[in-house]
C-alpha cells in the first residue's frame, strides 16, 4: 500500500521560500519516479517539477530556476525547495509517485497520491 505524506507548506509573503517535503512508504521507493504538482483554486492540476529514479530532474517552465527537486533515498523522502515565490504559485501541492523510472509532469502518468499541502503566497 503506497502511501505518500506532504508537509511544509504555509503562508509566504511573495519573494520567500518554503520547503516542501513528501515521505514515502509502502513501496520500494528506489524503483518510483516522483513529482510534485499544485492546484489552485478553479483550475487543473499541473505539473510543477519531476524527478526520475535517477535523479534526473524536470521543471514547469514558470517555476524554472526558481524550484528545486530533489530526493534522499535513504529517507525515502522527494523535497520540493521554492524560492523567489509568487502569488501564482499559491495553491495545493501535491506529491505523487509511480512505478518505473521515468518521470513525468503530466498527472495521468500517476497513480499514487499524496493528500496536499497548501501554499499561499501573498
Amino acid at each position: 500500500h503506497v502511501q505518500l505524506v506532504e508537509s511544509g507548506g504555509g503562508s509566504v509573503q511573495a519573494g520567500g521560500s518554503l520547503r516542501l517535503s513528501c515521505a514515502a512508504s509502502g513501496y520500494a521507493y528506489s524503483s518510483y519516479c516522483m513529482g510534485w504538482f499544485r492546484q489552485a483554486p478553479g483550475k487543473e492540476r499541473e505539473g510543477v517539477a519531476a524527478i526520475d529514479s535517477d535523479g534526473s530532474t524536470s521543471y514547469a517552465d514558470s517555476v524554472k530556476g526558481r524550484f528545486t527537486i530533489s530526493q534522499d533515498k535513504a529517507k525515502d523522502t522527494v523535497y520540493l525547495q521554492m524560492s523567489s515565490l509568487k502569488p501564482d504559485d499559491t495553491g495545493i501541492y501535491y506529491c505523487a509517485a509511480n512505478r518505473g523510472p521515468y518521470s513525468s509532469l503530466y498527472a495521468t502518468a500517476y497513480v499514487n497520491w499524496g493528500q496536499g499541502t497548501q501554499v499561499t503566497v501573498s
